[in-house]
């Protein structure tokens, strides 16, 4: 009988690498960036415009922290990276958006939640892209 390991060899799974664990950390301080920048912009504009905003401030961190110390192998020109990268998050700003402005006025509320409910809203929108930003930057952005 053959050892199911030799038959069956691991499959290479990219959330289980140092490279994600890299984009984590670099993306957690960006969120960070996005986070306390949303908190600023919204003594001047509305929410949503705020959410918008900061998710463009910590867009540019997030993209000098990945190039730096997350995808520093790419061969990609900087432009070309650049171009992509923000293709990849103008659809990870449309989900940090719906998540964020759906809880805000929808769910929290209907949950009974009333006490920082733009921040709570906010903190779960910019954590729900993480994956699926990882996986089109590794394979458009930083290739």
């Amino acid at each position: 009988m053959h050892d199911a390991a030799a038959r069956f060899p691991p499959m290479s799974n990219p959330f289980l690498s140092r490279q994600f664990l890299a984009f984590v950390v670099t993306g957690g301080i960006a969120a960070a960036v996005n986070f306390g920048s949303r908190i600023a912009y919204s003594l001047w504009v509305g929410y949503s415009s705020a959410i918008v905003l900061a998710y463009l401030t910590g867009m540019v961190t997030a993209f000098v922290l990945a190039r730096a110390f997350v995808f520093r192998r790419s061969a990609q020109a900087l432009h070309r990276s650049a171009l992509y990268f923000t293709l990849v998050n103008v659809a990870a700003v449309a989900q940090t958006w719906l998540v964020s402005m759906a809880l805000a006025y929808y769910a929290l509320p209907a949950l009974g939640i009333t006490r920082h409910t733009l921040e709570i809203a906010h903190a779960a929108g910019v954590a729900v892209p993480v994956f699926t930003s990882y996986l089109g930057h590794r394979r458009w952005s930083f290739r």
